[in-house]
């Protein structure tokens, strides 16, 4: 095989990563052996993320934080005179032992006109795996060419989209956060608020957002986006959280991960969609109040700045 193949099927990492000394070893382990190289791009770290990722023979950035779609395309940016794939992975995420070995023979088998390529993310939530409840099977767009992808402009929710085709994989990455579900709920207090932007934004548009493209994102991603924007959101704010959470529970057979389902599906399907519509009705109730714009609400009240069209 010639050097510029070789080149072409290199993987090269990038994990985005603000104090998570706990989980940054586990998740360099997990693929160091099987990638080009590993970024990090820190926003800030406090405890020995960095030193942790250096140690590991990690290079790491230190990018000040926006959001997540910056920070990752701040990232992509850095990567693109390496050629190759790109990959991304969290910190609190690990490869699948199961599948990692075959993560290089599925980049060099993609087709031609693929530019992604999507991976099976499993979540862990007090020990188990979530299986039910719509949370199985979720296909990620996590691998991609480098140079032909970037994340999509939004404040949640965003995924990374490609210039050609996507396929699937029998790649697999788990989610298992080693926090506290204090810090869990911290956490989602935090993407309660850049969720409540994207809401927001939906109907007054004081930000450019990007759409999902037809070919270059996962179809999952697609579906899931079009039932939120065109269904979800224009049902009742107390209707829809209730009506959600029954969904999840019952219908999609939540109740079938035992107690530590019960608790995710009750805090991620019915208290986290309870939270964002809540601050999406004081931002702006207090815009109204206080004759203020939206942007300027959303600083007032989260902390967050947005930059207005």
């Amino acid at each position: 095989m010639s050097d510029d193949s070789d080149a072409a099927v290199k993987i090269h990492a990038v994990i985005l990563t603000l104090n998570e000394s706990v989980h940054i070893g586990r998740c360099i382990e997990s693929c160091k052996e099987l990638v080009e190289s590993i970024t990090v791009i820190d926003s800030g770290s406090t405890d020995t993320t960095v030193e942790i990722a250096e140690k590991l023979g990690a290079e790491v950035i230190r990018h000040p934080w926006i959001n997540y779609a910056t920070q990752l395309n701040f990232g992509i940016s850095t990567l693109v005179g390496k050629g190759g794939w790109l990959m991304r992975i969290d910190a609190d995420e690990v490869l699948d032992p199961a599948t990692s070995h075959r993560l290089s023979e599925v980049v060099s088998q993609a087709d031609r006109d693929c530019d992604g390529i999507l991976v099976q993310r499993r979540i862990y939530f007090l020990g188990r795996r979530m299986r039910y409840g719509a949370i199985e099977p979720s296909w990620q767009l996590r691998l991609w060419r480098n140079g032909r992808g970037r994340c999509e402009q939004r404040w949640m929710d965003e995924h990374v989209i490609v210039s050609g085709n996507v396929q699937k994989s029998d790649i697999v990455i788990s989610d298992i956060n080693m926090n506290s579900l204090t810090w869990w709920t911290a956490k989602h207090n935090q993407y309660a608020s850049r969720e409540a932007i994207d809401l927001l934004n939906a109907r007054f548009e004081f930000l450019k957002a990007d759409k999902l493209p037809v070919s270059g994102a996962s179809p999952q991603a697609r579906a899931r986006r079009f039932l939120k924007e065109k269904i979800y959101l224009r049902t009742p704010a107390g209707v829809r959280v209730i009506a959600y959470f029954l969904y999840r529970y019952l219908i999609r057979l939540g109740f079938l991960d035992g107690r530590p389902g019960f608790y995710f599906h009750f805090l991620q399907g019915l208290w986290y969609r309870g939270l964002v519509d809540a601050k999406v009705f004081e931002i702006e109730e207090f815009a109204k109040q206080k004759g203020i714009s939206v942007a300027n609400a959303i600083k007032d009240r989260t902390g967050l700045v947005v930059e207005e069209n």
